[in-house]
């Protein structure tokens, strides 16, 4: 038998405790350990998605058919797992490629927009989506709010200085986002919203001046006006009743009375939808359903049916009547479904989702990870807090998805992806993460000037 001295024993003791270093959470980790994603992100991803599964079963009565009891939940799965994929792929990518290769992502993006403005396929009177293959159809306007946080990010961390961001960096974001909105106009107004709120929420988190950031909250403001004036201005004359009823085959079959494809005039469902909104003529509850407001008058009939506990799933009694209750009003459903509480536990969820990404952007050494993480966590939230706010009568009504709740699509894949890529800054900003960027032949400035919200160094 080997005789082991204690020389020895000191040796492997030394080079045992040069293998471990400390983490952030105090625990040891072995020096050789791969990074790893943060727990707390892939459980909110995985939260969502179980709770997805269960809300579009329940949700999907209306989309039922004898032969095919389970189709709309399988066609739902199968998206899902395309965006599961791309999470795990996202995760998988490093830091430093998201940079390289985000001006590639956003051209991409503002091309496969304007494609479907000049050739994209008619949904609800306005062209919304292409066919990829025939596999799969694609929204680009879901594509731009990510494009919008990665570029704001990309030009922003580049642009920093120790007083704020340069003026050229502002003006660049705010211009591009504006070609954005611009882009998406014509396809809804809430979408357009969502985008300047996400790019002034980063702005904030970027460190912009306030002089500069009202300057750029002005501009917003002014364009935001004329462009609504123009619409208005530029709206067609046409007999209301003849415009209603030529719109209403036009959003049902995407094509006029003479067989050609057509969209129909925007302003004229905002204006109505505002209208609705304003009326406080009579209670919600002494109002007669029409066919024009049977929608949000349905949702808040079932979040009423839900009370403080629900009914459970399966159990809702509005899913059948409701319009796309799989989809733009599912949150009516999961309120009707698990009531009071259900409902505030999944906007706790949302919420606690960008507190975890504020927590991890606080340990990134770089501005560029910091502002993502961040940007991407506000998209997702705000999204969110838009579709809750339009099925309680807090907003106008408006088709806005609940992310990675709604029915599956170009949604849910670009959710999974903003998940993917916050996991990937997770595994970046973890101790094994910073040694390995460290030891790289990457420069570390690739990743833009030092973190504006870092309040420590973890």
């Amino acid at each position: 038998m080997a005789e082991y001295t204690e020389t020895d024993t000191t040796a492997r003791n030394s080079s045992t405790n040069r293998s471990l270093r400390p983490q952030p959470d105090g625990k040891l980790a072995d020096k050789g350990a791969r990074p790893r994603a943060d727990k707390y992100i892939i459980a909110f991803y995985v939260a969502l998605c179980i709770i997805s599964t269960i809300e579009l079963y329940s949700a999907s009565s209306r989309e039922i058919t004898s032969d095919n009891v389970f189709g709309p939940l399988l066609r739902h799965l199968r998206m899902m797992a395309i965006g599961i994929a791309t999470c795990i792929v996202a995760a998988r990518i490093q830091l430093k490629y998201y940079i390289r290769y985000t001006p590639v992502f956003v051209t991409c993006s503002v091309l496969a927009m304007i494609y479907v403005l000049i050739n994209g396929d008619i949904i609800n009177g306005a062209r919304r989506s292409f066919s990829f293959f025939g596999l799969l159809s694609v929204q680009p306007v879901e594509l731009l709010k990510i494009s919008a946080v990665l570029i704001v990010a990309y030009i922003m961390s580049r642009t920093s200085e120790t007083k704020g961001v340069q003026t050229k960096g502002v003006v660049w974001s705010a211009a591009i986002v504006l070609l954005f909105c611009g882009l998406m106009f014509n396809q809804g107004l809430t979408n357009t919203l969502l985008l300047m709120g996400i790019s002034l929420s980063m702005m904030l988190i970027g460190g912009v001046q306030w002089k500069k950031f009202f300057a750029v909250l002005l501009v917003y403001g002014v364009v935001g006006a004329g462009a609504m004036a123009f619409k208005m201005h530029s709206s067609d004359d046409k007999d209301k009743k003849e415009v209603s009823t030529e719109q209403a085959l036009i959003m049902e079959t995407g094509v006029d009375a003479e067989g050609n494809k057509a969209t129909i005039d925007r302003w004229s469902t905002w204006t109505a939808r505002i209208n609705r909104f304003l009326d406080n003529s009579k209670p919600k509850y002494e109002q007669p359903i029409t066919s024009e407001n049977r929608q949000e008058m349905y949702g808040y009939m079932a979040q009423a049916n839900g009370g403080v506990f629900g009914v459970l799933p399966g159990n809702s009694r509005e899913t059948a009547r409701l319009p796309l209750a799989f989809s733009d009003y599912i949150f009516s459903i999961v309120v009707e479904d698990w009531g009071f509480i259900g409902g505030f536990l999944l906007l706790f969820i949302y919420l606690s989702l960008l507190g975890r990404a504020g927590v991890i952007a606080m340990r990134c050494d770089r501005a560029f990870p910091s502002m993502v993480i961040l940007g991407l966590a506000v998209m997702i939230v705000i999204q969110a807090l838009f579709h809750m706010a339009i099925v309680t009568g807090v907003f106008p009504v408006s088709g806005q998805p609940l992310p990675m709740i709604s029915m599956g699509g170009t949604s849910m894949i670009v959710t999974s992806l903003a998940f993917g890529i916050m996991l990937s800054i997770s595994k970046y900003v973890s101790v094994e993460g910073r040694k390995k960027s460290s030891s790289s032949a990457d420069n570390t400035d690739e990743l833009g000037a030092a973190n504006p919200t870092q309040i420590s160094n973890i």
